[in-house]
């Protein structure tokens, strides 16, 4: 039996196609000519997923490569993904199903492929790492996955806001101690030599978070600032260029990080009997008596009386004095050596000051008569050097080799409470004899004070315009 069907053929463009309900194929009653792809049966359901049939057989055949394939292999690739990243990335394989974990809450269990699952995946490592307290910086993970920067935060905004978390703090000393222990310049130093340039680079990072020279500000580039400081200051050589780029941090902004931290130290120094002369330039030969200064300053009780003007070093400063000027290390105005000069100060005569130990430091008075005189000595001395070189009289000079810290070799003690990681909160209770507002709040005042001079200005020229127009 034929049924008339409203199809045109595909050879004689008639509308005779009917249906053969024998092998149920479409076929042109006006020219026999079967028609081809007109078979196709779609078939639903199944107990092993869809089923389907080849169009030009005609015969129903098993096929397994349908939706459900599709998934279970997208599944495997993403998790697959998800592993390869965290292994970059260093986490172990708790983190890694925690990375897992939370993707799969967030995309229903659909997971994903392509370069957006690969910015998923960052950013949810990156709340994993933020969660539990990891030191790795978002820049890290960008180039991990080989992203822009700014797509990333973007995810990590929408992960956070999505998950609704809290997240803790940067943990700015963590990332000082990892880049120490892992960047390649410092491999070769000892561990004692290791452990002083930790608490160094720790007391250094959190009198910035005091300073807040990190607050609102990647914190990355303060890491790499201070971390070239400590290595100049323990005469290890090191390229900021290197460093920089070993972190992933932009080497113009750590540049201009370490340079504040120069300034701060440098306005830190002015408590000091020679604090006006300390500058950026030679800041780094001060370094030594200022960071004990701040040692001592945050080893006192708050609100506690001092016994003297000046709480200045460890050491007596008529010792330091004599060791800068002692016969092998004198130095000339233009930083040169003298050699075989006469001994400035006598060792046995140093009963102006009593040395302590850490001990009884709160007992240390330091009298500014005494640092009036020892400091009128240094100078004296310099003078009368310099008045020399001026005479004409032909010195034997040695170029410098080391910028003269070898002269404190003792200098660092660690006994501050700064030296070990301490929260926000106990950092702002400490003293280090300087309180300094953040750069960018001082920034804003001195460019509003600019436009309002601007403005007064621009309104007194206005006013003599006015009268100078009357007049006429």
């Amino acid at each position: 039996m034929f049924m008339e069907g409203s199809r045109l053929c595909t050879n004689c463009k008639k509308k005779q196609v009917i249906l053969d309900e024998v092998t149920g194929n479409w076929v042109c009653e006006a020219c026999g000519v079967e028609q081809e792809f007109e078979n196709f049966q779609a078939h639903f359901g199944g107990v092993n997923g869809p089923e389907g049939a080849f169009v030009r057989v005609g015969q129903d055949i098993y096929c397994q490569s349908g939706d459900f394939n599709y998934k279970q292999n997208k599944v495997y690739n993403a998790q697959k993904k998800i592993e390869t990243i965290a292994s970059q990335l260093g986490f172990s394989s708790s983190r890694s199903a925690e990375v897992r974990l939370m993707i799969d809450e967030i995309t229903e269990g659909e997971f994903g492929l392509g370069v957006w699952f690969n910015v998923l995946v960052g950013a949810c490592a990156y709340v994993v790492m933020r969660k539990n307290k990891m030191p790795i910086a978002m820049r890290e993970v960008a180039s991990v996955i080989e992203v822009d920067l700014h797509e990333l935060g973007r995810m990590v905004v929408r992960v956070v806001d999505f998950l609704s978390l809290d997240l803790p703090e940067f943990d700015v000393v963590s990332s000082f101690e990892r880049a120490i222990q892992n960047c390649p310049d410092f491999a070769e130093l000892s561990r004692d030599k290791k452990d002083n340039m930790v608490k160094q680079g720790r007391f250094l990072l959190q009198c910035a978070e005091k300073w807040f020279l990190t607050t609102g500000r990647q914190p990355m580039p303060m890491v790499v600032a201070v971390l070239m400081f400590v290595a100049e200051l323990n005469q290890v050589k090191v390229s900021i260029e290197d460093v920089a780029s070993e972190l992933h941090a932009g080497i113009a902004t750590c540049r201009k990080r370490h340079k504040e931290l120069l300034e701060t130290l440098v306005k830190v120094a002015q408590v000091l009997p020679w604090g006006k002369n300390v500058t950026v330039k030679n800041i780094m030969k001060n370094a030594p008596s200022v960071i004990q200064y701040m040692e001592m300053k945050s080893r006192l009780e708050k609100g506690k009386r001092r016994k003297s003007l000046q709480l200045v070093v460890e050491r007596n400063l008529e010792e330091i004095a004599s060791e800068c000027l002692r016969s092998q290390v004198e130095y000339t105005s233009d930083d040169c050596r003298i050699e075989h000069d006469a001994q400035y100060f006598d060792v046995a005569d140093r009963n102006a000051i009593v040395n302590v130990s850490h001990g009884n430091l709160d007992e240390l008075q330091i009298s500014l008569e005494c640092l009036s005189n020892s400091y009128s000595k240094f100078l004296s001395e310099t003078t009368l050097m310099k008045a020399m070189d001026d005479s004409g009289v032909d010195h034997r000079r040695k170029k410098i080799k080391t910028l003269g810290l070898h002269l404190y070799k003792n200098w660092w003690s660690g006994n501050s409470d700064l030296s070990k990681k301490l929260s926000f909160e106990q950092i702002l209770q400490k003293d280090v004899g300087f309180n300094g507002l953040p750069p960018s709040f001082v920034a804003g005042q001195l460019a509003c004070k600019k436009r309002r001079e601007k403005i007064r200005a621009a309104k007194i020229e206005l006013m003599i315009s006015c009268n100078h127009l009357m007049h006429y």
